[in-house]
């Protein structure tokens, strides 16, 4: 039973990747054990407008795997006692998934209401913000890392510093000008280990004492000064802003749509049927 895949493998390449030498008169362009592979086998493979070199190498690569795959499939089947009603069973159950897998895709693509409000957001969220706990420290900052040698440093750390008051037009400008990164959203919230990682807080040993003790942080190395202003933080294990994970709500909210749709569908099908007495079960 752990090799059924194997089994499954060889019924498939039964099935479409060689015919019998005995049912064409076509000459064959490669064989493998009791298997043969015909150019008609290679149709569509090659794109139109493909160039003959490459043409060439993708039917080479082709041949090659089929090869492989045949000898493959040959060994198996000699290592390994099968079971054939097994075998086809799976593959049947491997085409019926394909079947309705496809069926209700197409019924879900024509029904989902992809629209997910604001309100279905935040009444998801609080239903369920149990579910939502940080896995890392976050925080709402700004962050500025410039060249040691940089022009008016002294002005730029009163503007960075007095933020949001002071001269804002001349602090965006110097970070134009002169910031070798930085993070300028004061309201998106960040992950504190991906804003500080290489910089000298990055070697920090506790972080959450950091977070809960400073507001302004500038720290250096040989190259840099790196500037830090933190306006609020939420530790790890705490439940997440709402903000910080609106989007993964939104696609929650959307897979439980397409959920109740796949129920929705199966249900619609099983009463049709039942109305119309096309199945029945009986009782032991």
């Amino acid at each position: 039973m752990r090799y059924w895949w194997v089994a499954l493998l060889a019924v498939l390449a039964a099935c479409e990747f060689f015919k019998p030498k005995e049912v064409t008169n076509e000459p064959p362009i490669a064989k493998a054990m009791e298997s043969y592979l015909y150019s008609s086998d290679l149709e569509g493979l090659v794109a139109p407008n493909t160039s003959n070199a490459d043409s060439t190498k993708i039917v080479a690569k082709y041949v090659e795997d089929w090869v492989k795959k045949q000898l493959m499939i040959s060994r198996s089947s000699q290592a390994i006692d099968f079971n054939e009603a097994e075998i086809e069973r799976k593959v049947l159950d491997y085409r019926y998934a394909l079947m309705v897998h496809s069926f209700e895709k197409k019924y879900i693509d024509e029904n989902l209401n992809r629209v997910v409000g604001p309100e279905d957001i935040e009444s998801y969220y609080k239903n369920k913000s149990d579910n939502f706990l940080l896995k890392q420290n976050i925080l709402k900052c700004l962050f500025v890392q410039t060249p040691k040698d940089a022009p008016n440093l002294s002005q730029f750390r009163r503007n960075f510093r007095a933020y949001p008051d002071g001269n804002l037009e001349d602090l965006m400008s110097y970070v134009a000008q002169f910031a070798t990164k930085s993070f300028m959203e004061d309201t998106t919230w960040i992950i504190f280990d991906d804003l500080i990682l290489g910089t000298p807080l990055g070697t920090l040993q506790d972080k959450n004492q950091f977070l809960s003790k400073n507001t302004y942080s500038e720290t250096s190395d040989d190259n840099y000064i790196y500037f830090l202003k933190i306006f609020d933080y939420k530790i790890s294990d705490e439940i997440s802003p709402l903000e910080f994970i609106r989007e993964d709500i939104e696609t929650i909210i959307i897979n439980k749509r397409k959920l109740a749709l796949k129920k929705e569908l199966e249900a619609k099908i099983y009463e049709e049927a039942e109305k119309n007495n096309e199945f029945e079960i009986y009782s032991n």
